[in-house]
């Protein structure tokens, strides 16, 4: 399994390794004891979630699960391919405020991990994607938030390519980023 810092060192790109032959391949898409090993996290994923999205363009997020039940993401997909935004709303953290994207597909096999204290979102850039994620905390209806994905503080560079984002009714109400008031507070080390 290969571990890469991206431009927020907190949130990570994981390759795991995938095996290929003539009938196809084979992948060990996560080992807890691997996992802990290449980032130094011990994590108790206890909950997967998967989506399909029909349309390109279809916009999930920017989500999070506020405490006393905040939750840490892995992320893959498992059919198409998405750009995936995480977000840092950590109080007095050094990248506050700022995101991360990385694109994630069926071929490139790539996973993000989003820790606890970023709101989370994706773009579909396909048809009948769909999206597998690990949660380490239980859905919490009360600690359930959000942001708004188009706003201006935040400056997230959606690749929308001409196309108007398909969102739930939820995604189209989410608060700005400078009304908020973040439950969040960063601790230098994981």
């Amino acid at each position: 399994m290969q571990v890469t810092a991206l431009e927020i060192p907190d949130v990570l790109e994981i390759s795991p390794p995938k095996f290929g032959d003539h009938r196809g391949y084979f992948a060990e898409t996560y080992n807890a004891m691997k996992f802990a090993d290449a980032t130094g996290l011990a994590i108790d994923w206890v909950q997967d979630n998967q989506s399909l999205s029909a349309t390109p363009g279809t916009l999930r997020g920017l989500h999070f699960q506020a405490p006393p039940s905040p939750q840490a993401k892995l992320v893959r997909v498992l059919r198409g391919r998405i750009w995936d935004v995480a977000v840092d709303i950590r109080n007095g953290s050094p990248t506050y405020g700022k995101w991360v994207a990385l694109e994630l597909s069926e071929e490139n096999f790539k996973q993000i991990f989003v820790p606890r204290g970023f709101a989370h979102g994706f773009i579909t850039l396909e048809p009948d994607t769909i999206v597998s994620y690990k949660v380490d905390g239980y859905y919490d209806k009360e600690a359930d938030a959000g942001l708004a994905w188009d706003d201006p503080t935040l400056a997230v560079a959606w690749p929308l390519d001409g196309l108007t984002p398909v969102l739930s009714e939820k995604d189209g109400t989410q608060p700005a980023f400078a009304d908020f008031v973040s439950p969040f507070a960063y601790e230098a080390a994981r």
